[in-house]
């Protein structure tokens, strides 16, 4: 290798860390400043979004399993953040809302990074875009990890509220 390609692939190095720190230190801030989590504040937005949806539905629209979405709602429900209930249509169904609390604490919370990051991302030309989704699916490739299965939401690989596949 020469000494040019060293430096790059250094940079480039560097480059993944600094995204990985910035995703776990905004998944720390947020945790120790609103006691969510990435997943949680996640499926409060998208339930704020759709006011009253199912399990299922929301699963769909965050990308996560049924089951994870059950084990995040567990611990909403918990703190009073959200309500489950059956539906008075079809029994079988169980709706999920959010609840004052949980309203307030939307109020009060910050965008999660990948709002931010997707609003920047948005502003680039087409070209760009393309480029740049073309250069980290080589990263992928080039680390051998095209089969690691994630979700597009950027938070930390430590969260507890994740399913783990292996």
């Amino acid at each position: 290798m020469s000494e040019f390609s060293d430096s790059v692939s250094e940079q480039v190095l560097t480059a993944l860390r600094q995204i990985i720190r910035a995703i776990d230190l905004q998944s720390k801030n947020l945790e120790r400043k609103y006691g969510l989590t990435i997943p949680q504040l996640v499926v409060l937005k998208e339930i704020n979004r759709g006011g009253e949806l199912t399990v299922g539905e929301i699963a769909r629209k965050v990308n996560l399993s049924q089951a994870t979405v059950t084990s995040i709602l567990d611990r909403l429900e918990g703190r009073g953040l959200a309500t489950r209930s059956r539906s008075f249509e079809d029994k079988r169904r169980v709706m999920v809302r959010m609840t004052e609390r949980g309203n307030g604490m939307l109020a009060d919370s910050p965008s999660i990074l990948q709002e931010h990051f997707l609003r920047q991302f948005g502003k680039l030309a087409q070209w760009e875009q393309t480029l740049i989704l073309s250069s980290l699916q080589r990263i992928v490739s080039m680390m051998n990890a095209e089969e690691i299965e994630v979700v597009p939401h950027l938070m930390s690989g430590f969260d507890s509220d994740i399913e783990r596949k292996e």
